[in-house]
C-alpha cells in the first residue's frame, strides 16, 4: 500500500530531525530525485512540515523580541509556499503515473487530489509523534498523561483511517472509478502583482 511506504517516511524524517532537533539544521534527502522520486518528494514533503512545526512552536514565546518574531513569520511565510509547490510535485507524480488510465462514464471526483490527503497524513505523522512525547514525558503529571495518551488514540485511529482512505482513493483512480483534476493553489499574499501590498512597493 502506498500509505505504508509514506508513513514509514514520515517517521524516517521525524526521528531523524530530532536527533539535531534544531530549525537551522542542514537538510539531506537520502532519496534520489529521478530513481526514487515519490520517496524523495514525501521525505522533503515532511521535512518541510516539520522544521514549521517548530517554527510556530517558536512564534508563539509571549516574550520573543517583535524584530525575531517577524523574521520567524517570514520564514514561515516562506516554508508555507514551499509546503505547497511540494504537494503539487506529488500531485504531478500521480497525474503522471495515472495518465494512461481512461476514467468509466460514471467516474467521479474526490474532494481533495491525492496528495492534499498525504499533505494531512504527514502532518498528522507528527500530531502522534509530540502526543506521544506529552503522554510520556517524565516530569508530567498523571493527569496530563492520561489526557495525551486518549488523544493519542484517536490520532493513532485518525492515521488508520486516513491511510485507508488514501489508498481506496489511488485504487479508485487507478481503476477509473475516480479521476483526478488538481487546481493550483494559486497563493497571491506571496506575489509581487497579486498582493497589493507588495505591488505598491
Amino acid at each position: 500500500m502506498f500509505t505504508d511506504k509514506a508513513n514509514k517516511i514520515f517517521q524516517e524524517v521525524i526521528k531523524k530531525y530530532h536527533e539535531i532537533d534544531h530549525v537551522d539544521q542542514p537538510f539531506t534527502n537520502p532519496y534520489d530525485s529521478e530513481s526514487q522520486l515519490i520517496e524523495h518528494l514525501l521525505y522533503r514533503k515532511c521535512w518541510i512540515d516539520t522544521v514549521q512545526w517548530h517554527y510556530e512552536d517558536i512564534v508563539r514565546d509571549p516574550n520573543i523580541d517583535p524584530v525575531a518574531g517577524l523574521k520567524l513569520k517570514r520564514l514561515i511565510d516562506a516554508s508555507n509556499q514551499d509546503r505547497t509547490d511540494t504537494v503539487e510535485y506529488i500531485d504531478s507524480y500521480f497525474l503522471e503515473k495515472y495518465k494512461a488510465v481512461e476514467p468509466k462514464e460514471n467516474a467521479t471526483i474526490n474532494t481533495e487530489s491525492p496528495a492534499w490527503g498525504v499533505d494531512r497524513l504527514s502532518i498528522l505523522a507528527l500530531k502522534i509523534y509530540h502526543m506521544h512525547q506529552e503522554a510520556t514525558r517524565d516530569d508530567a503529571s498523571a493527569e496530563h498523561k492520561e489526557k495525551c495518551q486518549a488523544k493519542l488514540d484517536i490520532l493513532l485511529e485518525q492515521r488508520v483511517d486516513l491511510s485507508s482512505a488514501i489508498d481506496q482513493l489511488l485504487k479508485d483512480i487507478e481503476n477509473g472509478d475516480k479521476y483526478m483534476k488538481v487546481y493550483k493553489q494559486m497563493k497571491m499574499y506571496n506575489d509581487d502583482e497579486l498582493n497589493p501590498v507588495l505591488r505598491n512597493k
